[in-house]
């Protein structure tokens, strides 16, 4: 397993509750442009359609060698495939418990492009700041233990 992609964002604004892996409907272009290294996470998410999540507002430049593709959209909708029964269970758990779902990262697994993304809760302004105040605290320790 290759990552390719991570979104640093999401762990400071979200508590994740529930990883989950999930397949990208990609054209040929779109994989070798992300197998290259070239996609963005950055304010992309997870939305429902129906009875379908699709991963909104990643950016996925055009690939350098794929020739003229006149109506390509970096940004567009792409449909993750999974199971019926675990789309069915995120969506109501999406729906009833005010949970988000959010993208982590896009890695390879064997020759397929794979996205990890997690049913979040949004944090509050107050617990970013504690987390950031823990995070100073352990690297304060950190440097004092490594001085000895």
């Amino acid at each position: 397993m290759a990552t390719i992609a991570i979104n640093k964002r999401a762990t400071f604004d979200y508590e994740i509750l529930e990883k989950y892996e999930a397949g990208l409907m990609l054209i040929g272009a779109e994989v070798k442009s992300i197998k290259s290294g070239r996609i963005s996470l950055k304010e992309s998410f997870v939305t429902i359609k129906g009875s379908e999540l699709y991963l909104t507002n990643a950016n996925i430049p055009k690939y350098a060698f794929a020739g003229n593709l006149p109506s390509y959209e970096p940004t567009r909708p792409r449909k993750l495939l999974v199971k019926k029964s675990e789309s069915k269970s995120l969506i109501g758990k999406a729906r009833t418990q005010g949970l988000t779902l959010i993208p982590l990262r896009v890695y390879t697994k064997k020759r397929l492009v794979k996205l990890e993304f997690a049913l979040a809760r949004g944090k509050k302004a107050y617990d970013k700041r504690s987390d950031m105040a823990k995070k100073d605290a352990k690297r304060k320790i950190e440097r004092a233990l490594k001085k000895r």
